[in-house]
């Protein structure tokens, strides 16, 4: 697995073009139309790169935050959201109190990290009571999950099972999971991915 410096410097590399994927922009959309709002107040998005899941939520009350290893990525999320709380930091140790948040959003990100168990337990810990935490992983099935580890780095996520399990070993439990998919010039699925809600176990 890559270092934290490496990974940050990769992503950096990226900052300037990630917003011209549609894929990105698609998933983000979808992960920001699964979150239930309600009375929400705050919301942390992890592993935000150019906070395409917070420039995707409906305007409303709420408060936005991200964080991520990249400072290129921040950079460009700065520029797009200059009233959101972005700061480059690890979403596995996040400089916050307990009970911060309402909702955390990760999209696509557990793969990259070195224990994703552990790291959601650091969400669950900034959590309110009757939060949630909200993941986007690729399928076992997608037929396009590019990226450094192939497949095999994605399989942890790429199920309702697995995801039922990364659940149980952070604290959490699966309450929605929902399907994306994303088609090719042709029609043909290209990308399919899993967008899951997690509560809190025995809250």
């Amino acid at each position: 697995m890559e270092t934290t410096a490496e990974l940050a410097a990769r992503f950096d590399e990226r900052a300037a073009t990630y917003d011209e994927s549609s894929m990105h922009r698609g998933l983000a959309q979808a992960v920001a139309d699964f979150v239930r709002l309600g009375a929400v107040r705050d919301v942390l998005d992890v592993g935000t790169g150019t906070g395409l899941v917070l420039r995707s939520l409906p305007q409303g009350p709420w408060r936005l935050a991200g964080v991520d290893l990249s400072a290129g990525m921040i950079g460009v999320a700065r520029s797009a959201l200059p009233d959101a709380h972005l700061e480059v930091a690890d979403a596995t140790r996040l400089d916050a109190p307990d009970d911060s948040y309402d909702v955390v959003t990760c999209s696509t990100v557990l793969h990259l990290l070195p224990d994703p168990a552990a790291a959601m337990r650091e969400w669950l810990r900034v959590l309110r009571p009757g939060g949630c935490v909200v993941v986007a992983s690729f399928a076992d099935d997608s037929p396009s999950r590019h990226g450094r580890g192939g497949a095999e780095v994605h399989a942890p996520f790429g199920s309702a099972e697995a995801l039922g399990r990364l659940g149980e070993a952070s604290g959490f439990i699966v309450d929605r999971i929902a399907e994306w998919q994303q088609e090719d010039g042709d029609g043909a699925p290209e990308y399919r991915c899993l967008i899951a809600e997690f509560v809190p176990a025995g809250r």
